[in-house]
């Protein structure tokens, strides 16, 4: 009897089922098409020693088939197919349907990011293009992409979402590998190390999920989220020696577009106490919110009409803005 054995680059050689070990250490023959299949070595360090049978073995997958049926037809033969996507799907068409495949071990949810580990690693050697690049020039693109990927969820276009987020998700491998090439004294890293701070992050920012912390609702969340921010910031101040005043603007992005600055900048601004004339000419908050956007619609067109740059000149504003907060704030320590 023939058993076909899949198996996955992303699981380390020697992590099988018991099912599969079961089979290699039942069968009287196990075949491999190479020497260089990444099980041969943990097979044979457990006492199950593969044959290899090509190049030298048949020509094509209809001799491949027909070879191994021949040789499992008195006894039991495990064939191990080369690891990877759509491994020997050929050869498992040439086969007798009832032909036995066994998936060594499975991948679990996120194992597929190896592969993009693998990719980034050859494009970064391999291609001129992607050799050049650094974090500067990388930018522009880590910010396009973003944008596209706002776009298709604006547009409600969710099938085209699941390759804008992989065009982001590629920006944050390609820094990474970039980083990768420096020493962890000189601001290195590696994705991993993206992925366990990341982590640590999400795990701190949720102690009612993964601590002790009770909420009720998702204000409560963001009152603890706020609560949590405020003490890394801090803490940030004390390990770096700096004397600044902890802020509640600190982290806030300000390479980020003028608009969704300023709007960051007077939530961040509101919920530390801070009021400002800005604020208070928000009105009565009965516009709607068509209203509100003809009205920024409007003012954009009136500062083109003088020759002003509207992202500019709010960006100075913002700025201007921040500096009142962080004044407000050293005044009350």
């Amino acid at each position: 009897m023939l058993t076909v054995l899949l198996t996955s680059p992303r699981v380390a050689p020697g992590l099988l089922t018991w099912d599969a070990w079961s089979a290699l250490r039942a069968a009287s023959r196990v075949l491999a098409g190479s020497g260089e299949h990444p099980q041969i070595p943990a097979l044979t360090a457990a006492g199950v020693i593969p044959e290899v049978i090509l190049p030298s073995g048949p020509s094509d997958t209809q001799d491949l088939a027909a070879f191994l049926a021949a040789a499992a037809a008195d006894v039991s033969v495990v064939w191990l197919a080369p690891p990877g996507e759509g491994a020997d799907y050929a050869l498992l068409r040439a086969l007798p349907a009832q032909t036995p495949v066994l998936n060594s071990a499975h991948d679990l949810p996120g194992a597929h990011l190896l592969d993009l580990v693998s990719i980034m690693d050859t494009l970064r050697v391999s291609c001129p293009w992607d050799r050049e690049q650094t974090h500067s020039s990388l930018l522009r693109y880590l910010l396009e992409e973003a944008y596209e990927a706002a776009e298709t969820i604006e547009d409600g276009d969710l099938g085209a979402l699941r390759e804008e987020i992989g065009d982001v998700m590629f920006q944050a491998f390609f820094h990474a590998r970039i980083a990768s090439e420096r020493s962890s004294g000189d601001g290195g890293f590696t994705i991993d190390d993206v992925a366990d701070t990341l982590a640590a992050k999400l795990v701190r920012r949720h102690p009612h999920v993964f601590g002790s912390v009770s909420v009720s609702s998702a204000a409560d969340v963001n009152a603890n989220w706020e609560e949590i921010k405020k003490a890394e910031r801090a803490q940030k101040t004390a390990s770096g020696g700096g004397q600044a005043v902890p802020s509640a603007l600190d982290g806030v992005p300000f390479g980020q577009p003028a608009l969704s600055l300023a709007a960051q900048l007077l939530r961040r601004a509101e919920r530390a106490g801070f009021s400002s004339s800005v604020s208070d000419a928000a009105g009565d908050g009965s516009s709607s919110a068509e209203e509100l956007g003809d009205e920024l619609m409007r003012v954009v067109a009136r500062a083109q009409a003088a020759g002003i740059d509207p992202e500019t000149e709010l960006r100075a504003v913002a700025r201007r803005y921040a500096e009142r907060v962080r004044d407000w704030e050293r005044s009350r320590q």
